[in-house]
């Protein structure tokens, strides 16, 4: 029974005079006391042993007893005695003095006197609150079947004041009645002995009908206590698959809640299990209902989930839909179906429809996918200074007043849902993120090596990330954990975009220093070298978002509009963050590290490349920026480069060397890159592209 399920106490009374309650006969203490044979026993109470009588009599006094016996209550002869160490096992004894033929004929009869016995201690016993209504409800069925049985037992003591009863007679009316008291009093037995509840009980019951297929009568009396012991069972089954509410007061359901989980926790917790774990099966489900059992926790959960968000729905239940019963017509499976089919047509209808998922979903892919890039190259551009400061020293406010300025000032503008993005800062880069999410299934590994980030001076450029306001019941589906999958995605393009515009940037400036008419050894191979890594990095960056993103984003798409639940909403999103994560290289950590070494090449060449020609020549920002100049200014900038050719000519062999040894090391890199690809693209197909690409860019070198 469940612990926190408390059941009203019974008055002390009811348990301490057994007298009120019929089980007297268990104040008879077979102890050691009572050392002296069974005759004694008897001829201390009796004046004469049984004996003594005629064979007539003895017959006649036999019967009485016999008929006393059934009930529970001592006779003359025969006597109740509690077998030592059996609390709950009784014996019957009778006078060593009676005729042979008729003891044999009463220990006949004597099975069928315990079984009641047995039984009417279960039905008092299993009445107190403690014990669960499906006990209640058995407890009930077989006090009815009791008065039907002291019914019987009654006519038979007036056939014997008529003197129409002998004791084989007696036999004969009583033999009808063992099979299905003592197939009772298995089930009893077991229920006492383990203290079962709920749906072990109905199981228990379920079983020993099985077990007696071959007698129709015992079969059938089992099934009714079946049918009686379900009913308050179905009750609870029917609030549940029809109003989503356990109503389950002694802990007996098969599904149990876990209050401490809340839904605030789906968009607050990474490892939120509030979906999976706020409602659950139990291990005891009951043999009728167990090809339905996850079936009837979807419902209730769809039904929950409408409940929290305001929606008092309750499944319409027509006349015949009503759980009263189970037959082998499996009609209840049907109304169980019918339930979950309105439940869970209603509970997508409301996500998809009041609080439009769909639109959810097309704004995180604008922002965090980057479906619409003018509001990223705008909020680039004007927070370029405290994205370059280390995490720890930017200022989270102010760059999340020039996110709402780059939000405002183009087009995301018009997306109502702009205003639920936020700009969160990471502490460490998104290799050492990957390797702290442990669910995700990373297909190889690599040495926990810190070489990568000791060479990199971490800025907010590798850390910043967006984060999304997802409300309750779009949490469901857009969870805590959909959501850092989303991010770890946005820092992999992030920083991709941030190294494609350092390549810009380094080749505006080989453009301005062509229209100075300095094309020298140095620039021509840092101007081949440049365009190399820009179309290393706009290839990749066309690999992620159109070879991967866009195809996938379809395919989800499509599917969510033919989901017919909301499982199967979550699956398919589950599917395609792990889709994207796989072929966004996210999860191969040895491919990832390759692609961050060639970013970071890219980036120190970058800045290497802009340090020497703003070093050598005095360019001024426009040319970097617009690559223009007025007219006046660009003739006095040339006249003064050409004077300035033959001081730098000393010096243009160290430039040199140094483009040689960044060119040397991107080549190398890619070299190495190709084969990994190439191998990994016999496992993985979304990489053939790629490793096509990639190859031909080491042959170009």
């Amino acid at each position: 029974m469940d612990s926190s399920a408390v059941a009203p106490s019974t008055p002390r009374w009811n348990l301490d005079r057994p007298f009120l309650t019929g089980r007297f006969h268990q104040d008879t203490i077979f102890t050691s006391e009572s050392r002296g044979s069974i005759a004694d026993s008897f001829d201390a109470r009796l004046d004469k042993a049984i004996g003594c009588y005629h064979a007539s009599i003895q017959e006649l006094i036999v019967i009485d007893d016999v008929l006393s016996a059934l009930v529970g209550i001592e006779g003359r002869y025969i006597s109740i005695k509690r077998v030592r160490g059996k609390e709950d096992t009784v014996a019957f004894q009778v006078d060593p003095s009676m005729g042979l033929t008729l003891q044999e004929s009463a220990k006949r009869i004597f099975p069928l006197c315990e079984s009641y016995l047995l039984i009417n201690q279960f039905v008092e016993s299993r009445s107190l609150s403690k014990h669960g209504l499906v006990n209640h409800a058995f407890a009930a069925a077989l006090r009815a079947l009791l008065l039907d049985y002291q019914a019987l037992v009654a006519q038979l003591e007036h056939q014997f004041r008529l003197g129409r009863l002998s004791v084989q007679g007696l036999w004969f009316y009583c033999q009808p009645m063992m099979g299905s008291m003592q197939a009772l009093s298995i089930v009893i037995r077991k229920v006492s002995a383990n203290n079962f509840i709920g749906s072990t009980v109905l199981n228990l019951l379920q079983s020993q009908a099985k077990a007696m297929a071959g007698d129709h009568v015992v079969r059938s009396l089992l099934e009714k206590m079946i049918q009686c012991a379900n009913a308050a069972y179905l009750r609870i089954l029917e609030r549940w698959v029809y109003e989503g509410v356990i109503d389950d007061p002694y802990g007996e359901f098969f599904i149990s809640e876990n209050k401490s989980l809340q839904k605030e926790s789906l968009a607050q917790d990474y490892d939120a299990k509030y979906w999976q774990q706020r409602y659950s099966l139990k291990d005891d489900v009951p043999s009728f209902l167990a090809t339905a059992a996850e079936t009837i926790l979807t419902t209730g959960k769809y039904l929950n989930v409408m409940r929290e968000c305001g929606h008092n729905i309750q499944v319409p239940v027509a006349e015949n839909s009503k759980l009263t019963s189970v037959g082998s017509n499996h009609h209840h499976l049907e109304c169980i179906k019918a339930a979950y089919d309105y439940a869970s047509g209603e509970l997508l209808n409301l996500i998809k429809e009041k609080y439009d998922l769909m639109a959810k979903l097309r704004s995180i892919k604008h922002y965090l996918l980057l479906d619409q890039g003018d509001f990223l190259v705008h909020f680039m551009d004007i927070a370029r200074e405290e994205l370059s400061k280390k995490p720890d020293d930017i200022s989270a406010e102010k760059l999340q007043s020039l996110l709402d300025l780059a939000l405002r000032t183009t087009a995301a503008a018009a997306d109502p849902c702009h205003e639920d993005l936020a700009c969160c800062v990471e502490k460490t880069t998104l290799l050492k993120r990957l390797n702290t999410l442990k669910d995700l299934e990373i297909s190889q590994t690599v040495s926990d090596s810190n070489e990568l980030e000791e060479q990199l001076s971490i800025t907010g450029l590798e850390t910043f990330s967006l984060s999304y306001k997802v409300q309750w019941p779009l949490s469901l589906v857009i969870s805590r954990k959909a959501l850092t999958r989303y991010q770890l995605i946005f820092r992999f393009l992030f920083h991709c975009k941030h190294v494609n515009r350092q390549l810009c940037a380094a080749w505006q400036m080989h453009q301005g220093v062509r229209r100075l008419d300095m094309q020298g050894i140095a620039i021509s191979v840092s101007s081949l070298l440049c365009r190399s890594m820009l179309r290393f990095i706009n290839s990749l960056v066309h690999y992620l978002t159109f070879e991967v993103l866009e195809p996938n984003w379809h395919v989800m798409h499509n599917r969510l509009q033919t989901a017919k639940s909301i499982d199967e909403v979550i699956e398919y999103h589950e599917f395609f963050l792990e889709k994207c994560l796989r072929e966004c290289l996210l999860l191969s950590p040895v491919l990832l590290k390759k692609v961050e070494r060639l970013k970071l090449l890219c980036l120190r060449y970058a800045a290497a490349i802009q340090r020497l020609i703003t070093s050598s020549v005095d360019i001024p920002t426009g040319i970097v920026s617009n690559g223009s100049l007025e007219t006046e200014k660009y003739k006095r900038l040339k006249l003064r480069s050409r004077s300035q050719t033959l001081k730098l000519a000393p010096e243009n062999a160290s430039v040199i060397e140094s483009i040689l040894k960044f060119e040397r090391d991107f080549s190398a890199e890619l070299q190495s890159l190709g084969p990994i690809l190439s191998n990994s693209s016999r496992a993985e197909p979304y990489l053939t592209h790629l490793a096509q690409w990639i190859l031909g860019v080491g042959k170009d070198q």
